[in-house]
């Protein structure tokens, strides 16, 4: 039974001829030619997606980028004692470094549009859960490169463990004088980096890729050591900033326990509540009846209850509307904003619905430039209905009209999962159909 089990859990039957592997392998470590053009749009359209922060583009960016390259080409070479190719690769991935870091310093540094988008701030603060998916993303990528049956993992991989995002991501902290974004994007580009070169290696061991020369045992000893080094020096500060992330979380948990239990207290009513988290302080803004000191002592001691800091708790008064000054025109108007605020909401509802056909467009607008092969495409909703099931599931339908004779599988295969991770939807069903090519 345990027999059955490891032969079918086993990777060795799956590999790809070795010397096949050092090939794809080495040709992903070299910038020159076809890959250094590749490397230079995915700068431009990952600066350009993170400023118009447009997840879509930045998905793209991650896609195209060809970094995984020489970092793959690290973990191996370290593992194969392969110090020819571990110099070319050092050597690549620092000029994609600096070239990547170089080109968006540049471009933020004269792009009118300076503001610190989410798609910019998600890159700043790196956790031990980037270490994890940088850790098995970088699994999942060298498997697929060591195996005959490759599938779309690659794709997956590059959107995973994002690569160009974080680099383009510090050069905005340069460009725009925020050191404090440089360090953050750079720490979570180092941790990607490491962990993919780090899977890589384990499974290049794993698999027993081929030694190609005589190595000292010594010198094996002092590789291993180096290795152990910067895997530490990488994931400490990673612990840290994930515990100062889950106690963020725990506070802003307890702040909304806090409001709950407060939104009305003796007459008054909170209006709003801002929390930050960094400095574990809240800020209660109160309407209504005015509340005296007293009452916001009893306030702030409830925060106890939640295990926050009284001397934490901020309470305000935004306005006073004591029940002998409440008259009927003032009720007359609360009930008239009401209503407009529904209204508001049941057109914007309005404008959702009527937009939904033009999603399609968008999605043409967004990849076209990409691969100007697709010439044009149809977007549909739909219902996906099993034989043997009554389950219905909502199914998006992606149709790219083609050149004849364009666009190989694996650029199919990257094309399926951006439209995917556009879409929000695994089961997004994309399809190609040839062009018909048109008679003399």
């Amino acid at each position: 039974m345990l027999r059955k089990l490891l032969t079918f859990i086993d990777l060795r039957n799956e590999v790809e001829d070795y010397e096949t592997i050092h090939e794809e392998i080495e040709k992903g470590v070299i910038f020159k030619g076809t890959n250094l053009w590749i490397l230079a749009f995915a700068i431009v359209v990952a600066s350009v997606g993170l400023n118009m922060n447009s997840t879509a583009v930045v998905i793209g960016a991650m896609l195209i980028s060809p970094l995984m390259g020489p970092i793959n080409g690290l973990g191996y070479s370290i593992a194969t004692y392969n110090y020819t190719l571990f110099r070319s690769s050092l050597k690549n991935f620092g000029f994609s470094v600096v070239a990547s870091i170089l080109a968006s310093t540049l471009y933020f540094a004269i792009s009118p549009v300076a503001t610190a988008h989410s798609e910019i701030l998600s890159r700043t603060i790196p956790t031990i859960y980037d270490v994890m998916i940088a850790l098995f993303g970088g699994l999942a990528g060298i498997i697929a490169i060591s195996s005959k049956m490759k599938g779309n993992v690659i794709p997956g991989v590059a959107i995973a463990t994002a690569l160009m995002p974080p680099l383009c991501t510090a050069g905005y902290g340069l460009g725009t004088g925020q050191v404090s974004f440089f360090f953050g994007a750079t720490y979570l580009f180092a941790i990607n980096s490491v962990f993919i070169a780090l899977a890589s290696l384990l499974i290049s061991r794993f698999l027993r890729f081929p030694i190609r020369s005589i190595v000292d045992p010594a010198q094996k000893t002092r590789v291993r050591q180096l290795v152990l080094l910067i895997i530490v020096i990488t994931v400490l500060p990673s612990l840290y900033f994930g515990h100062q992330l889950v106690k963020n979380e725990e506070f802003g948990q307890n702040v909304e326990m806090l409001t709950k239990e407060a939104t009305v207290f003796e007459g008054a009513y909170l209006i709003r509540h801002d929390v930050n988290t960094g400095k574990r302080q809240v800020h209660l803004i109160y309407g209504g009846k005015t509340l005296s000191d007293s009452l916001k002592q009893v306030i702030k001691k409830k925060g106890e209850l939640f295990d926050i800091d009284p001397e934490s708790i901020h309470i305000e008064q935004g306005f006073a509307m004591d029940e002998t000054r409440i008259t009927e025109s003032e009720i007359l108007r609360n009930r008239i904003r009401a209503i407009q605020d529904e209204l508001d909401q049941a057109e914007t509802r309005e404008d959702s619905l009527r937009n939904a056909p033009l999603f399609g467009r968008q999605i043409f607008d967004e990849i076209n430039p990409l691969y100007p092969e697709i010439l044009s495409c149809t977007y549909s909703e739909t219902m996906l209905f099993t034989n043997g099931s009554s389950e219905i599931k909502p199914v998006s339908q992606v149709v790219f009209h083609i050149a004849p004779a364009t666009l190989n599988l694996s650029a199919r295969e990257k094309i399926r999962a951006w439209v995917r991770a556009r879409c929000g939807r695994d089961n997004t069903e994309v399809i190609f159909t040839e062009a018909p090519q048109e008679e003399d």
